[in-house]
């Protein structure tokens, strides 16, 4: 059995819809150092991180706490928007798809957001040792949808820096409990 820990990143410098990868501003600072200091007493363990800016700057201080290397793993990454989409238009996009199924997002902007989903649990569910994982809000929901069998596109409504707990047993994802909630913004 292993135990697997989704942290959302901590708050964006820019929305999704300004800036393709922002990094934290003052409040994900602080908020990065706060869940290194909850989470500091469970390591060392493995620390794996989007390759964006904003989940890696997250991970720098639990990271380095433990003197861990941050693996860099683009199948824990963000939803890719529509490639027709332009940066400005596609927080538009992720709120309508986000209100829906990945089901119903796989038949109005095609299969690959099921193959998205589906990756991004199998790469959780490979994880063999216990890990940190530094992500973001749609994969992680991703992952919780996959643990539960439900094909919502957002089952938690997870804060910055939330801690979404998970075993691996025998391959398969076991929700231990899902992170703190508060109101998310898609700018």
């Amino acid at each position: 059995m292993t135990r697997v820990y989704m942290v959302r990143h901590g708050r964006a410098a820019a929305g999704w819809n300004v800036d393709p990868d922002p990094g934290l501003d003052d409040l994900g600072r602080s908020q990065s150092l706060a869940v290194a200091s909850k989470l500091s007493s469970l390591g060392p363990l493995a620390v794996m991180s989007s390759p964006l800016l904003r989940c890696q700057q997250t991970a720098f201080p639990l990271a380095t706490a433990w003197k861990q290397e941050v693996v860099i793993e683009p199948l824990v990454g963000e939803i890719p928007s529509p490639v027709d989409y332009t940066l400005e238009n596609r927080g538009e996009w992720l709120r309508e798809a986000m209100a829906g199924t990945w089901t119903e997002v796989a038949e109005r902007s095609g299969s690959h957001y099921i193959d998205y989903r589906n990756a991004i649990a199998q790469r959780v569910a490979a994880i063999t040792t216990d890990t940190v994982v530094f992500s973001h809000f749609i994969a992680i929901n991703a992952v919780i949808g996959v643990a539960t069998d439900n094909d919502a596109m957002v089952i938690a409504s997870l804060d910055n820096c939330s801690v979404t707990t998970f075993e691996v047993v025998d391959g398969k994802l076991v929700l231990i409990e899902s992170g703190n909630e508060a109101d998310t913004l898609i700018r």
